[in-house]
């Protein structure tokens, strides 16, 4: 009896997944169209794709941002991350050696004002977006949160971010940041480039999650336990990190993904009580 149950639960479960609707709406530009007009590569690069769950109100979004080190990659919108009852907003942006920075941090920073600004006309809940991506994209979501003064620029204040949910993102300056000075990727550097710069008690909740340390991206892993531990010692209480032993700086993403809808799913509950 406890099986056949067990059964239909599970039937009605993947027949309400199914009935859902999602529609995809591409390349919206996040800048005003006087910016894009005076800027082709803005108006080439700067565009996002919004997944969205139809007909639903109050969902949370997923503002992810790609990997590939600043100077490669598209926006996307990951697999994992569909039908999950959530919004997922996939961000271009402009790359290095085209710009250099903070070009992409800035774009970064409009990409999520637009994300406030207009997820409502969706039905998305403005007190549940949620900022992440890879690599370079957990780099622009920590740059974007943790130095304030890039959503300021449009009057959002970056604590209102729901989570922060960087996957093996660089704590330190980025590497990219360092070779357009002419620095090498094994040089560390810790200035207005670099999320460490930026500890502060009062920001948004942040999940850091990184692949194996042995496996990583030079001291990427050792680079977010170092962020952990100094978000911790200047008085931020909502800060966790995640080392996913047997997986490499590409391969971890994978196997982040279920710890970020996890993390949505509590983190929505935590806000909207329900």
């Amino acid at each position: 009896m406890k099986r056949i149950f067990f059964f239909l639960t599970l039937l009605c479960v993947i027949s309400a997944s199914a009935q859902q609707q999602y529609d995809t709406i591409k390349n919206v530009h996040y800048y005003a169209d006087s910016i894009n007009k005076k800027d082709s590569y803005i108006n080439s690069q700067c565009t996002i794709d919004i997944y969205y769950p139809k007909g639903v109100k109050n969902f949370a979004t997923i503002v992810w941002f790609h990997g590939g080190g600043i100077t490669g990659g598209k926006k996307e919108i990951p697999y994992a991350l569909m039908q999950k009852g959530y919004a997922v907003i996939g961000v271009g942006y402009r790359l290095s050696p085209k710009v250099k920075a903070p070009a992409y941090i800035e774009d970064a920073a409009a990409a999520v004002a637009w994300a406030f600004q207009h997820i409502a006309e969706y039905g998305g809940n403005t007190d549940l977006i949620f900022v992440s991506g890879h690599s370079a994209g957990g780099y622009l979501g920590e740059m974007i949160t943790l130095n304030k003064k890039y959503l300021s620029k449009y009057n959002i204040d970056a604590d209102k971010i729901a989570e922060l949910v960087p996957f093996s993102g660089q704590a330190i300056t980025h590497y990219t940041i360092r070779a357009e000075r002419g620095i090498k990727e094994t040089q560390p550097i810790i200035d207005e480039y670099a999320p460490l710069y930026f500890v502060r008690a009062d920001a948004p909740p942040m999940l850091l999650i990184t692949g194996d340390r042995e496996m990583e991206l030079y001291g990427r892993y050792e680079e977010n336990a170092y962020l952990n531990r100094m978000m911790k010692l200047a008085g931020h209480k909502r800060t966790t990190l995640y080392e996913l032993q047997g997986f490499d700086h590409g391969g971890m993403a994978e196997p982040a993904f279920p710890l970020l809808l996890k993390e949505v799913a509590k983190r929505k509950k935590e806000i909207l009580g329900n």
